[in-house]
């Protein structure tokens, strides 16, 4: 995984939009100003080629519904081939990086097993999540919404799923060589340790990462067996965020859950299941000296982004900089195995 080259003018009105909308969500700003940016991006590509000049020159940009005066600002800049002032001060204010530290593992980091569409609570569609991972210089994804017991986030049922998948095909079909997107799910694990998705709609993903949603607060005994039972299940491939601490942001902050944490990792160690290092600020999750455990034990692990937009995808980059600073073998962690190795480990033959 790379950053992102600064732009420089000239550059096209859509990308322009693009990258604002990309350097807000990476500065996690309020999401109010990242909607306005990424919704200019979907009127300009819905107009006809030429279009965009046309109003610009005769000043009628801001009739179009979904064009403010911030965005129109940019699109007026961009076609008179100057690098937009708003763009420019973004880049410049939130180009740099988002962390010292990790620098090579960071780059060795091509895959991503936890992310979320507009399928689910992400604020973009699919394909601008591809295209941004190919930008960053990622080689592959698992695109993992929701399941649906978590109606907050728009979980998918067994149906919606089944139109994502060949949704997915399609898109990666048209990929070529140069991308690879996978299936997959953020299930969520029950009271009692079982999975919220079918079984049979579980053996159609390319990988599972499973996540406890709900009770939070369960007491530990059993908190610990059911994280044990869905470890356990031959297609959980991902134990997500384990404690579900929150340690900043605008949600608050929230404990992390109790549980047998050697149990449970001696569990997924058993049964072949990284230990996902979650890498938005909010969670980072598990705390260190539980990463310091799971690695003692043996675990596998999976620097995720947790990613509901585009400009999270790189957040990576904390989770890389916790993973060298602890000493996590870069071959222990999936996410720097090609898309085939991993294809071949989370469902072997």
């Amino acid at each position: 995984m790379r950053s992102l080259e600064p732009l420089q003018a000239p550059v096209d009105p859509v990308e322009a939009l693009r990258r604002v909308g990309f350097l807000l969500e990476r500065s996690r700003q309020h999401s109010r100003r990242v909607e306005a940016f990424r919704g200019a991006v979907k009127v300009l590509r819905g107009l006809d080629e030429g279009e965009v000049a046309q109003r610009v020159e005769a000043g009628t940009i801001t009739e179009l519904a979904g064009i403010g005066k911030s965005t129109a600002g940019v699109i007026e800049q961009a076609v008179r081939g100057e690098l937009p002032a708003y763009l420019a001060t973004q880049q410049e204010e939130h180009g740099g990086p988002l962390v010292e530290g990790g620098e090579d593992y960071v780059e060795a980091l091509i895959g991503d097993c936890h992310l979320h569409s507009d399928w689910s609570d992400g604020g973009s569609p699919i394909d601008e999540m591809v295209l941004t991972a190919v930008e960053l210089g990622q080689e592959w994804m698992v695109l993992t919404d929701h399941s649906p017991r978590l109606r907050v986030a728009n979980g998918l049922t067994a149906a919606r799923l089944v139109q994502q998948l060949e949704l997915l095909e399609r898109i990666d079909a048209s990929l070529g060589d140069a991308f690879t997107l996978l299936s997959g799910i953020e299930v969520d694990i029950l009271d009692d340790g079982g999975l919220d998705q079918t079984p049979e709609m579980l053996g159609r993903l390319d990988l599972v990462t499973a996540s406890v949603h709900s009770k939070l607060k369960m007491a530990k005994e059993p908190m610990t067996r059911r994280m044990v039972a869905a470890v356990a299940n031959p297609r959980v491939n991902v134990l997500g965020h384990c404690t579900g601490r929150l340690v900043t942001g605008s949600r608050g902050t929230r404990p992390q859950s109790e549980f047998d944490a050697r149990a449970v990792f001696e569990a997924c160690a058993e049964h072949d299941v990284a230990v996902e290092i979650n890498s938005r600020p909010e969670r980072c999750d598990p705390p260190d000296e539980l990463i310091e455990l799971a690695l003692e034990i043996g675990c596998l692990f999976a620097v995720d982004s947790d990613a509901h937009a585009p400009g999270q995808l790189e957040m990576k980059a904390y989770g890389a900089e916790r993973a060298q600073r602890l000493g996590v073998p870069l071959d222990r962690i999936i996410t720097t195995w090609d898309a085939q190795r991993l294809r071949d480990w989370a469902r072997p033959a």
